[in-house]
């Protein structure tokens, strides 16, 4: 008997949230803070919709969620309507891509002191009671690490793939290496799909030609030769990249033509690699 129980708990833990209108399921993670997970998240669901795809990112970053801000939508409020005996959410839609984050219900400077299964528990109601519509790309921002939040997903979603984001210096490798050989654990087989380097180098407004390396070289590349898997772009430190998302806008709303073309890029090869799944 407690056998049999053990095995409806683990039928339970991975039972897949039903999304037959979601084509597509990108997680965006890193192994650490500060590498511009968010920002690349947020800039890819919109260079994706720009390509014409409908697109949706979610926020799961429960305990920092910065697309709301990123966005400009921090004072947004989703509707909610009932449907039957349950209640639905509609998503916040903004440069065409329909948003869900944690950080709509909660005051902004409200710090969430959850567990790891309540925090897990809150991701998974993002997914499930969210009315999403027809979706092209869905865009995971993974909050940093390797916790519950991450493991939860992975389990309750049929993902296409992930997408690791790290800067080019050693130190940040290293816990890459590990956001993505969680991937890569035989009990979970989500395909990496490839690496984004940001931050790759630093390049004057007044010197447009000139790459200052400040953070190293090759970092990206190499880490996409040991995993088997491709540098997908490389992403160059722009002061206004930064600044635009302080003011809610993306990087489509400045003027460094780089930026905009590496991301316009990685939204066609994302494209080109996932295709064949759909």
């Amino acid at each position: 008997m407690e056998q049999s129980n053990k095995s409806k708990e683990m039928s339970v833990l991975f039972e897949k949230i039903r999304m037959e209108e979601v084509k597509q399921i990108l997680v965006i993670a890193s192994g650490k803070g500060g590498v511009g997970k968010s920002t690349v998240a947020a800039n890819l669901a919109v260079a994706l919709s720009r390509k014409g795809y409908k697109t949706a990112l979610v926020d799961a970053d429960i305990y920092g969620p910065s697309i709301p801000r990123m966005f400009g939508i921090e004072d947004a409020k989703p509707d909610v309507t009932a449907f039957g005996d349950k209640q639905m959410i509609f998503p916040i839609e903004k440069s065409g891509v329909k948003i869900m984050s944690i950080g709509f219900f909660v005051d902004r400077n409200q710090s969430l002191i959850w567990r790891g299964p309540m925090a897990a528990n809150a991701v998974t109601q993002l997914f499930e009671d969210t009315e999403w519509g027809d979706i092209d790309y869905m865009i995971i921002d993974f909050p940093p690490g390797t916790g519950d939040i991450q493991l939860t997903t992975l389990q309750k979603l049929n993902l296409t793939g992930a997408i690791i984001v790290t800067t080019p210096q050693e130190i940040a490798l290293n816990d890459a290496r590990k956001a993505a050989s969680m991937f890569t654990n035989a009990d979970l087989k989500v395909p990496v799909l490839g690496i984004i380097e940001n931050m790759s180098w630093f390049t004057p407004e007044q010197h447009p030609d000139e790459k200052y390396y400040i953070f190293g070289k090759g970092g990206g590349h190499k880490m996409a030769l040991e995993f088997d898997t491709m540098l997908l772009g490389q992403i160059p430190l722009v002061a206004e990249v930064g600044e635009a998302a302080e003011k809610g806008l993306s990087v489509f709303n400045q003027k460094n033509k780089h930026v905009m073309d590496s991301f316009e890029k990685i939204a066609e090869l994302i494209f080109s690699k996932t295709e064949k799944t759909d």
